[in-house]
């Protein structure tokens, strides 16, 4: 068996980042494009939180996909801290793939982030992605991949465009070719059975934010945050693993909503996530999940930094 490092010639990889405003599909993209799941998706706006690393093995390609948060004009200590994550992600990848769903206009946000990022990485290719191409008709497309022609230079610039459907899985393929076209030629940086560099407990973590978010209105999604306390086998012997995580808020209004009338809601919350973690570990688990206030932790560096950010 040859190692990870061992690589045809003519092989070529690199890393690929999407950018978009927020809710733009760039995670439901990414999911699309590895082929199993590994970023959440909900229907608030900036739901990434931190870069996640999805993997595309081919026989001519590795392409390293890196999904990142939205980038955005800031609002609290967070915001800030999750924009400086992205720039820093955007100045070390060799391709960005600017996401636009095809059933909103372009518009000043868009323009701003093309201009952010073109200062942030100038050297660095841009390839046009139009994203939700099931929810138009084919006229509204075409129309779309036109004006993201435009707004990625157009004819002085020539850049790719190419319309998606990550949740009917079309041109993904195509897209992945587009991508590995891009990329320089290079050595495989991760063996072929890998699929993300994101560690257990933060995609656990993901997971049970992912069922809490589920249904919630825009303005609390931001305010959620979880923490896997103590993960362990079970003590009595028992074939599971025992998970003891919270999910913290800001307020105690937040708290009594994500808990929901006798606790219903926490419930739901717990039987969601329980089977999303059960199948990535392949196991079962006992969760124990409580909810607590850490009054405006996102503008709190010291409770920022205990939340990882």
């Amino acid at each position: 068996m040859p190692s990870f490092t061992d690589t045809p010639e003519g092989f070529r990889s690199g890393f690929v980042s999407f950018v978009g405003r927020p809710n733009t599909g760039k995670s439901t993209l990414t999911n699309a494009i590895v082929g199993t799941k590994i970023a959440i998706t909900a229907d608030q706006p900036e739901t990434t939180r931190h870069p996640i690393r999805g993997l595309i093995h081919r026989d001519d390609a590795q392409v390293i996909v890196v999904d990142t948060p939205g980038l955005h004009r800031p609002r609290t200590l967070l915001g800030e801290r999750l924009n400086a994550v992205v720039k820093d992600t955007y100045a070390d990848v060799d391709l960005i793939g600017l996401t636009i769903p095809a059933d909103e206009k372009i518009g000043p946000g868009d323009k701003w982030i093309v201009d952010a990022v073109r200062e942030i990485a100038p050297s660095t290719p841009i390839i046009g992605i139009v994203t939700k191409l099931d929810k138009v008709s084919r006229d509204q497309v075409a129309v779309q991949l036109m004006a993201l022609y435009e707004l990625l230079g157009g004819d002085e610039k020539k850049p790719v465009v190419i319309p998606v459907s990550a949740t009917e899985k079309v041109q993904i393929d195509e897209l992945i070719d587009v991508m590995v076209s891009q990329l320089p030629e290079g050595p495989k940086f991760y063996p072929d059975d890998h699929l993300t560099d994101d560690d257990t407990e933060t995609r656990i973590s993901e997971l049970i934010r992912e069922a809490a978010l589920s249904g919630l209105k825009e303005e609390l999604p931001h305010s959620v945050a979880v923490e896997v306390d103590e993960m362990f086998d079970d003590p009595e012997g028992r074939d599971r693993l025992n998970i003891y995580a919270i999910i913290y808020v800001e307020r105690p209004g937040q708290q009594k909503i994500l808990e929901g009338p006798g606790g219903r809601r926490l419930q739901s919350i717990v039987q969601r996530s329980r089977k999303e973690i059960i199948e990535l570990l392949g196991r079962n688990i006992f969760l124990d999940l409580r909810i607590k206030v850490l009054k405006n932790w996102q503008s709190d560096p010291k409770q920022l930094g205990r939340l990882g950010f």
